[in-house]
Parts: C-alpha cells; sequence; structure tokens
C-alpha cells in the first residue's frame, strides 16, 4: 500500500509541471512583435543636414524623401513608424518620428523640423456607404421580380418584338 503513494504524488507533479510548462509556452506566444516601417534614421546623418544645403546634397545624406510638397514652398519628407502587435490583436503604432527637410525659392534648406507622435493629428474618415437612388428590395422582392421579367421577354419574343431578352431574342 505504501508504495501506490509515491506513484500518485510523481503522477500529481508530473501534470502540474506539464501544466506550468503549457501555461509558459501560451503566454510566449503572446509577446509582443514590434515591426519598423519605413526610413531608418542615423543621428550622424541628421546632424549632417545645415541650412544652405541643395536638394541633392540632402538626398545623398538621406537618401530619396519618402514624400514630397510643392504647397507653400518645397518640402521633402522622410517617414519612420514603429508599431507593436500583441497576439491577434490589432496593431498599435508606439513611435513616429517625421523628418521635415524645408527649402527656400533658391531650392537651398531653409529650415529642419522633427515631429513625433504626439504632434500628429488624428482624422477619422467617413466609413459609411454612399446611398444608392432606388428602392431596396428584400430578398423575395428580387427572386419574383426576376421571375416576371423573365415572363415579360419570354412574351415580347413570342409577339416578335425583336426585343433580345432572357428567353430568346433576334
Amino acid at each position: 500500500m505504501s508504495s501506490v503513494k509515491p506513484v500518485i504524488v510523481r503522477a500529481r507533479q508530473t501534470t502540474r509541471l506539464a501544466l506550468a510548462l503549457g501555461a509558459v509556452l501560451a503566454l510566449a506566444g503572446c509577446g509582443a512583435q514590434i515591426d519598423r516601417h519605413g526610413h531608418v534614421f542615423v543621428d550622424v546623418d541628421l546632424n549632417q543636414i545645415q541650412t544652405g544645403m541643395t536638394k541633392d546634397q540632402v538626398t545623398s545624406v538621406l537618401g530619396s524623401p519618402d514624400t514630397t510638397s510643392t504647397i507653400g514652398g518645397d518640402a521633402f519628407y522622410y517617414i519612420s513608424s514603429t508599431e507593436k502587435t500583441v497576439a491577434f490583436f490589432k496593431p498599435k503604432e508606439i513611435d513616429r518620428q517625421v523628418v521635415a527637410v524645408y527649402f527656400d525659392s533658391g531650392q537651398k534648406v531653409q529650415q529642419v523640423a522633427n515631429y513625433g507622435l504626439k504632434d500628429g493629428i488624428v482624422v477619422n474618415y467617413y466609413k459609411g456607404e454612399t446611398p444608392a437612388r432606388g428602392k431596396d428590395l428584400t430578398l423575395l422582392e428580387q427572386i419574383f421580380g426576376n421571375i416576371s421579367h423573365r415572363k415579360m421577354f419570354q412574351d415580347l419574343n413570342k409577339q416578335g418584338s425583336g426585343i433580345p431578352g432572357p428567353g430568346g431574342g433576334i
């Protein structure tokens, strides 16, 4: 009888160990994934951009801009974004950096600005649908409407109207 107790205790310990290991593996699968998108900024490169530089000089240091602007003066924009994704949840932006290089009318660097996530403005887009003119038909109206249209075309073709339809035509 005393030899049975150690076997039961050992089975319980093994079960507990397996459950603990399973819980650790499940939590490890929920670890966050960090994704970086866009331009990779190096402080040494950013420090090289000085007022008076030409567009070609800026491009040779920072590379091609992610986007440009000509409204209110020329500007190059270099954009970087970092997102954190946990398991199956929607990614959340945790960092954003936008370096804007503004040029004067002589195509020389006038100013360099650095914008972050706190400088951004959230824009809510309207995601509704444009209402269509006409009547919304139920499923039964659509089914019986198609049957009545088919019957109408068949009757017209029998009369020789020359209107092509589902039942035949010219």
